[in-house]
């Protein structure tokens, strides 16, 4: 082989790796791993209620990186800057809805593209909070697993790339590991329609108490001990099926489905089915 194929061969070489190197450092864990050394800034969206529980878990639970409460105003001034994460609820719509349809507590990087200054701001976990048009009140029982769940994923996220890339259902390993060990408060008001009696019996064990949402919720808030508390966040398309542990504010198991005529909104069979496989 001559020189002048040699050179070529090295230059080519050289490129492959100069891209291949490039391709990693666009990787979404390569992406967060300034996660812990940037200002989280925490956006208050203006419901004095909503804004007030969120300021305390987060002063209770927030340990992963340094953090600022700011108004929406300073928000919309800062989103496109990558110098600072945001911890915000935000309004999500979905394919063929008019309008958002499920709130959702959200961590995303700030940014902007560098052509047009348009905001490009990256999600790094999406955690359903409540509908759209206002909850009943159980989103502010269960926003401390949600946001102690925000930070754990972004932690994750920083040092490993399969969980960076796998969303929600990075959760569900929680269950998989030790939900079998569970006692879980099933509130009947979480469990879809489209559940027959028949299904309840033959997924339901001595351990998965079937009760009233009040009762459910005072599980929760009473931190009982080695106990998955039941919470879904229904509005339009879909529907956001959850288990938290109550005495450690962690998320185990979480999953959504397509509402239509045949699957009701909330824990279908098939989640029934998925529970106890595991137990």
């Amino acid at each position: 082989m001559n020189m002048k194929r040699l050179t070529t061969l090295f230059t080519l070489l050289c490129v492959g790796l100069s891209l291949f190197a490039q391709g990693k450092v666009t990787t979404r864990k390569h992406m967060f791993a300034d996660f812990s050394d940037k200002i989280t800034k925490v956006v208050m969206c203006g419901n004095e209620v909503l804004d007030g529980a969120l300021r305390q878990e987060v002063v209770d639970i927030w340990t992963a990186s340094p953090f600022e409460f700011c108004p929406m105003a300073e928000y919309e001034s800062l989103k496109k800057s990558d110098k600072y994460y945001f911890l915000v609820i935000t309004a999500g719509q979905a394919k063929g809805e008019e309008a958002p349809m499920v709130r959702f507590l959200t961590l995303e990087k700030g940014g902007a593209d560098k052509g047009d200054n348009v905001a490009l701001r990256t999600e790094v976990i999406s955690l359903p909070l409540c509908p759209a048009d206002g909850g009943d009140g159980r989103e502010l029982v269960y926003l401390p697993a949600l946001v102690k769940g925000v930070q754990e994923f972004a932690l994750q996220a920083m040092e490993s790339e399969k969980a960076a890339y796998s969303g929600m259902n990075w959760f569900n390993g929680n269950f998989d590991r030790k939900g079998g060990i569970k006692r879980i408060y099933l509130a009947r008001e979480d469990v879809s329609e489209s559940v027959s009696e028949k299904d309840v019996e033959k997924y339901l064990d001595e351990d998965i108490i079937l009760c009233d949402e009040d009762e459910a919720d005072k599980a929760y808030t009473d931190k009982t001990y080695n106990t998955l508390v039941s919470y879904t966040v229904s509005a339009g398309t879909w529907s956001y099926k959850m288990l938290l542990e109550a005495d450690t504010d962690t998320l185990y198991y979480i999953r959504k489905h397509k509402v239509n005529a045949k699957n009701a909104p909330g824990f279908l069979a098939e989640d029934l089915k998925r529970i106890s496989k595991k137990r």
